[in-house]
């Protein structure tokens, strides 16, 4: 059988996905925040059911009326069953209307989602200390003995951003499995928060190093040179008579442009776009890329890093449906300029 798990993209919500991971193995997770992304991630599972035998878990996020009318009715021909695990109190109306809506207040979703499975499937004292420790925080337990360690996975998550989950969703997810699966060796009887605080730094270059030690930022920019130049046709994208490469969201994109650039003489141009509309444009002497960004939005910089804002950008939850916005915006500026 196999389980989709979409859970919210907090402490609490991946704290959720780590204790079904303890659980199960055939497990596919996807993330999102409220509002229109639930709706896509939700499609984006109904996608990939294939008529075998499925649960669709949904963790540490309340639903519309008309959401659960929705997702009720997609599931129906789809030999897959609905159970969403909350805490949220906006649910109230929800859960009194369908049978697959469990509503508790007075837990985070982690622990609901733990005592939920492991009334089934036994109990695990790490892994429920692990949520004794995401339950603090989440709810607000100030005298709870376990709220600063609470705090600082918080934040261990919160900044967890040197891969964004629209380009790297599995990578992503590991990530933060990872991350949650370090710190978990802190939550023991020592309580020690202020170790673990210091030694987030250290943990995230675990997960990036390949061989010799470096900064983060230059271990970072390898691992994601890595898959980039593993799957470039995906993010491949064209300007003329030049080829280049899309990127979303890219943190310290002008060590990742260069490194991707010169690892990849092939590649003319890199181009990063960002939730705020913005541009960065990078080149390694093959291309102006100062003339590209004032061609295309109007901006410019140097001949080899410049930026502009894209004003008529719609964030979104896809790459391909960010991708076409970019490759639409070439072709038709590039149409302008031969008329």
């Amino acid at each position: 059988m196999k389980i989709y798990h979409l859970s919210h993209i907090d402490f609490d919500g991946y704290g959720a996905q780590f204790v079904t991971n303890h659980y199960f193995k055939n497990i596919s997770f996807f993330n999102a925040n409220y509002g229109r992304e639930i709706d896509e991630k939700f499609d984006e599972i109904l996608s990939l059911l294939d008529g075998e035998e499925s649960i669709v878990l949904i963790t540490d996020l309340n639903l519309t009326p008309l959401q659960c009318e929705l997702f009720s009715s997609a599931l129906l021909d789809k030999n897959a069953k609905l159970f969403l695990l909350d805490h949220h109190a906006t649910g109230a109306e929800c859960a009194s209307n369908y049978d697959w809506y469990y509503l508790d207040i007075s837990r985070c979703a982690t622990m609901i989602t733990y005592e939920f499975f492991s009334e089934i499937y036994g109990k695990d004292e790490k892994l429920e200390k692990f949520c004794k420790v995401v339950n603090a925080v989440d709810i607000w337990l100030s005298e709870d003995e376990n709220m600063e360690m609470g705090k600082v996975g918080q934040f261990l998550v919160s900044s967890a951003k040197e891969l964004n989950r629209v380009m790297f969703k599995e990578e992503s997810n590991a990530y933060i499995a990872y991350l949650l699966s370090r710190a978990s060796e802190y939550f023991n009887d020592k309580n020690d928060y202020i170790g673990l605080d210091a030694a987030i730094h250290s943990i995230k270059k675990d997960f990036f190093r390949q061989d010799e030690d470096e900064t983060l930022s230059n271990l970072v920019s390898r691992y994601l040179l890595k898959i980039l130049s593993a799957n470039f046709e995906k993010y491949e994208i064209f300007y003329k008579d030049y080829k280049g490469i899309l990127t979303y969201n890219i943190e310290g994109i002008s060590v990742v442009a260069n490194d991707f650039l010169v690892a990849n003489p092939h590649c003319d141009f890199f181009i990063n776009i960002t939730s705020k509309k913005t541009l960065s444009f990078r080149s390694n002497d093959k291309v102006d890329v100062s003339a590209m960004a004032k061609h295309l939005v109007g901006g410019g910089g140097h001949v080899n890093a410049s930026g502009g804002l894209f004003a008529g950008f719609k964030d979104g939850y896809n790459y391909d449906s960010i991708k076409a916005q970019v490759v639409d915006l070439i072709k038709r500026k590039t149409q302008e300029e031969d008329i």
